[in-house]
């Protein structure tokens, strides 16, 4: 491991050249990595552990034809490389849960009772073991279960990879029956393309990983969003100078230079005005939203908010409701006015964007 020195406190990572893709490869040259799940991390993992030389095979629900139908358009064989859970689960000796955090709940007796000994059981966020008790996940005391968690869409996952970029990971280990839990665990977060990998513990990924969510990366982004937006209008500013004013800016540029050298980099790279206005009102929306976002943490590490994506998401009826809430927001002027503005950038940008994607695995967050 390497120790690196973040903001003043010393953290021990994993990179690249600590833990190089040949040894990743030697770690698991007798394993047969099976990717359970072929929707949200499913295909970004499996296809850039694929890419790196590694034995993969798919399990999907032949049920869910858009996601199978997806793997055989992305050169999974049916009877090869892809087969139903069960037979993916009893062939693999890596069992990588990646369906959605209710859906693991669903699928767990068939995943469990194909488990062989000295399996690995692998997950991408660390919800439904730090929640056993409520999911009923509680892996046999004979396989290893390990996490490597990604910090990006499975969408950023395979983009990053196939640019060489990589996209950074967190790493941790919840039982250890083999005694090399924790080199299965960096070897397979080096094939599916980390930049680094971080230690962590399943219940810090999945306290961080949900406050995140419903934080800055999603939640608290669109709320912002919304906020601005409506007192633009509300004020009599266009549609278009109020979107461009609240996330086209934003996101085509701001964004971009906080990436390549950090908030004060974007800061020193704007207007006087710009800088002044944004250093004299930043400590004011600290103040407003501090308070949130420790009900919030309370709200996830409480489990209050496990509780609900436990009873919301594995409703029958879930996926008819989740469309009527993205329905709304995409239909929202808002959303609308954004669609417009896309529409309007350069066509060389757009261009470069949709190559950016061609092959891309993912659609999401799981």
């Amino acid at each position: 491991m390497a120790t690196i020195d973040f903001g003043g406190t010393k953290e021990r990572v994993v990179t690249r050249k600590e833990f190089s893709l040949a040894k990743a490869r030697q770690t698991l040259k007798k394993e047969v990595i099976a990717v359970i799940g072929y929707g949200v991390q499913g295909p970004a993992q499996a296809l850039n552990m694929k890419d790196n030389g590694l034995n993969v095979i798919i399990g999907q629900a032949k049920s869910f034809k858009r996601d199978w139908q997806r793997a055989v358009k992305d050169g999974w064989v049916p009877g090869e490389t892809l087969f139903d859970m069960a037979e993916a689960t009893q062939r693999g000796t890596i069992i990588m849960m990646l369906v959605s955090d209710a859906a693991q709940r669903a699928v767990w007796p068939v995943i469990k009772e194909n488990l062989n000994p000295g399996d690995a059981l692998y997950f991408s966020h660390g919800f439904s073991i730090t929640y056993r008790k409520q999911t009923g996940l509680i892996p046999p005391k004979d396989v290893d279960v390990l996490m490597v968690a990604p910090k990006g869409s499975g969408t950023s996952v395979r983009r990053n990879f196939l640019s060489g970029a990589g996209i950074n990971s967190s790493y941790a280990v919840f039982q250890d029956a083999t005694g090399r839990a924790e080199q299965r665990a960096l070897a397979v977060g080096i094939g599916i393309g980390s930049g680094y990998l971080f230690p962590t513990t399943f219940p810090h990924e999945t306290n961080s990983d949900l406050v995140g969510e419903r934080g800055i990366l999603m939640g608290a982004l669109a709320g912002v969003m919304e906020a601005q937006y409506d007192t633009l209008r509300a004020k009599g500013h266009s549609p278009s100078e109020a979107f461009n004013e609240t996330v086209e800016e934003l996101t085509q540029s701001l964004i971009r230079l906080v990436d390549e050298n950090g908030m004060d980099w974007m800061y020193s790279n704007c207007s006087a005005t710009a800088q002044r206005g944004a250093l004299d009102w930043k400590p004011r929306f600290k103040k407003a939203v501090l308070p949130v976002f420790k009900e919030l943490y309370q709200a996830v590490k409480s489990g209050r908010e496990a509780e609900r994506v436990i009873k919301t998401c594995g409703a029958p009826n879930y996926q008819e409701g989740l469309a009527r809430e993205l329905a709304a927001i995409r239909d929202s002027e808002m959303w609308r006015a954004g669609a417009a503005v896309r529409k309007l950038r350069p066509q060389s940008q757009g261009q470069t964007i949709a190559a950016n994607a061609k092959g891309v695995g993912g659609r999401g967050r799981n």
